[in-house]
C-alpha cells in the first residue's frame, strides 16, 4: 500500500509551484489532494490554474479537488473546506503553502501591499488552520505543515522587508504556537523552508528573472522534504522548524544535484538563511 494511501490533504495555493510539486509528489503516494487556490484562468506570467494542477495529479493515477478559494475571506476558507471533507470523508493533512512576497523597504510598502502579505500570510493561514482543525482532529497521523521560515531575530532579516519578514515570521509563530495548542489532540505543526532559493514564478517575476532561476532549484526538493515530514509521527515530530536540505540528510540523501535547476551551477541561498 502507498505511504499516503486514503490520506486527503488540503493545499493552499496548490495551483503552481511549490504547493503544486508538494501535491503531486503526496499524489503519487496515493493521497487525495483538495487544491484550494484563486486561480481559474491561467494568467501567462504566473501559469497554471486550479484545473490544470488537478489535472496532472489525476494524470498520474491521483485524485483531486479543485476548489477555488481566496483564504482572505472566511466563508470561501469554509466552503473549501466543507467541499473537501464532503468528497473524501475528511483531512488528515493541512499544507500552508499560500502566500504573498513583496520584498520593500518601509518607505516603499504601500499599504496594499502590507496588507495583501498580512491577510495571506498571517490571517489567512490562521483562519485556515482554524478551519481544518475539527477534522484533523479525527485524521490518520494529521499534521499541518506551514511554508515558512526559522524565526531569526536579527536586524539584518528585517531591515530591508520588514512587512514580509513580519508575515512570514508569523506564519512560523502560528506553527509553534499550534504544536503547542494541538499536542493534546496528537495533531502535529512545523514549518518547512528551503536552503536554497527556488524556481517558482515569484522568483522569475519579482526576484531575480532568469538568472535567479538558474541560481535556483526545483520545488521537487520541497516536496521530497515535506514527505518526510508527513511521514513522521504527528505526536512526537512537531514544533520544529525544518529546512529542506537538513529533512533530506537525515533520510540518507546528500546528492541534491537532481534539483538544480543548472546541474553543477552556483546556488543562491534564500532569504533568511
Amino acid at each position: 500500500m502507498s505511504k499516503f494511501s486514503c490520506k486527503t490533504i488540503f493545499i493552499t495555493g496548490g495551483s503552481r509551484g511549490i504547493g503544486k510539486a508538494i501535491a503531486l509528489r503526496l499524489a503519487a503516494e496515493g493521497a487525495n489532494i483538495a487544491i484550494a487556490a484563486k486561480s481559474v484562468e491561467e494568467n501567462p506570467k504566473l501559469g497554471g490554474t486550479i484545473f490544470s494542477a488537478a489535472k496532472e495529479i489525476e494524470d498520474t493515477g491521483g485524485k483531486a479537488l479543485a476548489v477555488q478559494c481566496d483564504i482572505r475571506f472566511e466563508d470561501q476558507i469554509a466552503f473549501a473546506v466543507q467541499q473537501t471533507v464532503d468528497t473524501f470523508g475528511g483531512i488528515d493533512i493541512l499544507i500552508n503553502n499560500a502566500s504573498a512576497i513583496s520584498l520593500t523597504p518601509v518607505v516603499g510598502t504601500s499599504v496594499k501591499s502590507f496588507d495583501l502579505m498580512h491577510d495571506i500570510n498571517v490571517r489567512g493561514t490562521f483562519f485556515v488552520s482554524k478551519a481544518c482543525i475539527p477534522f484533523l482532529k479525527n485524521g490518520k497521523n494529521p499534521h499541518i505543515l506551514n511554508l515558512s521560515p526559522p524565526i531569526n531575530m536579527e536586524p539584518k532579516w528585517l531591515k530591508d522587508h520588514v512587512a514580509y519578514t513580519m508575515s512570514k515570521y508569523n506564519m512560523s509563530m502560528i506553527a509553534l504556537g499550534l504544536a503547542g495548542e494541538l499536542k493534546q489532540l496528537g495533531i502535529a505543526a512545523n514549518t518547512l523552508w528551503p536552503k536554497t532559493t527556488i524556481a517558482t514564478a515569484a522568483v522569475k517575476n519579482l526576484l531575480g528573472g532568469e538568472m535567479l532561476i538558474n541560481m535556483s532549484r526545483k520545488p521537487d526538493i520541497v516536496a521530497d522534504a515535506a514527505y518526510y515530514i508527513l511521514l513522521k509521527a504527528s505526536t512526537e515530530c512537531t514544533g520544529n522548524s525544518f529546512i529542506d536540505e537538513e529533512v533530506l540528510t537525515n533520510e540518507g540523501i546528500t546528492n541534491f544535484d537532481k534539483y538544480a535547476i543548472v546541474p553543477g551551477g552556483k546556488l543562491y541561498t534564500d532569504l533568511f538563511l
